[in-house]
């Protein structure tokens, strides 16, 4: 039985699926019970329902478990307590092998979120544990909130230049990736960076779609303070939107560049390309 944190969440889906696939059991850990209907139709053998920092709820998450896959909710203030216990519960529990979801490029500590993953990453190398630490770049899947306004509009908008260069993942492929190091032996101790592309600026992605889509698509900048707004109209909490926006600046002034070597060496075939994701995509919205 392998464990799965924040399992509620579109990576959490993800490993689950990718793991159930393989014919591995799997407990899912959420905070609430309104994703049980959904996580139980994917496969998940077992629920436990709590908080990240719960010591009780933790010691019925990892009781009798293998190994654990951990995932921090998106942009959380609380990235180190929340490993922290699981730490402790782990170890409680005898279970020794822990596979961390970080981040491209955590070293970065303009980006607060990047950063305290870093932090994280230097207490699990401490720990005591077996554990091996995945390090994804930005989904292509985080394109799709930009998928009515391209099919309607032909604009993909993002709140940095558009000649600012990002490499992308496929979901999926992380998934696989991280079922792989779970299920196989030979991965303890390793850092891996899960890239699918060379760096692409949104005027490529954008093009990419557009022909996916059969139609033209332009990229179009929004100014952070816009994208700011937006979202404060939307009831983002302050922590995330600061965060997010010293993120688009972080993008604006560097990028965020990766290799896709060490994805295909850990898939055995080359990463999913974004053209191939966007006529997927395409194809399941037809």
């Amino acid at each position: 039985m392998i464990l799965i944190t924040g399992a509620g969440g579109k990576t959490g889906n993800a490993v689950l699926k990718a793991l159930v696939t393989r014919g591995v059991s799997a407990r899912a850990f959420v905070r609430n019970l309104a994703h049980e209907a959904a996580l139980r139709a994917m496969g998940a053998r077992d629920l436990v329902v709590g908080a990240m920092d719960d010591p009780h709820a933790l010691a019925r998450a990892t009781h009798g478990i293998e190994a654990i896959y951990h995932i921090c909710p998106n942009v959380s203030p609380h990235e180190m307590s929340f490993a922290k216990a699981l730490v402790d519960a782990a170890t409680s529990s005898g279970v020794s092998r822990l596979v961390y979801h970080s981040v491209l490029h955590p070293q970065i500590e303009a980006m607060p979120h990047h950063w305290n993953k870093l932090r994280v990453e230097e207490m699990l190398l401490s720990s005591g544990l077996d554990i091996t630490i995945l390090q994804p770049t930005a989904y292509m899947q985080n394109s799709l909130a930009e998928w009515d306004r391209m099919a309607h509009d032909g604009i993909y908008r993002v709140p940095y230049p558009i000649e600012t260069r990002l490499s992308l993942v496929d979901l999926e492929d992380v998934a696989e990736a991280a079922a792989t190091v779970l299920t196989n032996a030979g991965h303890s101790d390793a850092t891996y960076e899960l890239v699918g592309t060379p760096p692409l600026s949104p005027i490529e992605i954008a093009e990419t779609f557009g022909r996916a889509l059969k139609n033209r698509i332009r990229a179009e900048a929004e100014t952070v303070e816009s994208w700011d707004t937006r979202a404060r109209n939307a009831g983002m909490e302050d922590y995330q939107r600061e965060t997010l926006t010293k993120m688009f600046r972080a993008y604006a002034r560097d990028g965020l560049k990766g290799n896709p070597n060490v994805l295909g060496w850990l898939l055995g075939r080359p990463p999913t390309s974004l053209a191939d994701f966007a006529a997927r995509i395409a194809a399941a919205q037809a």
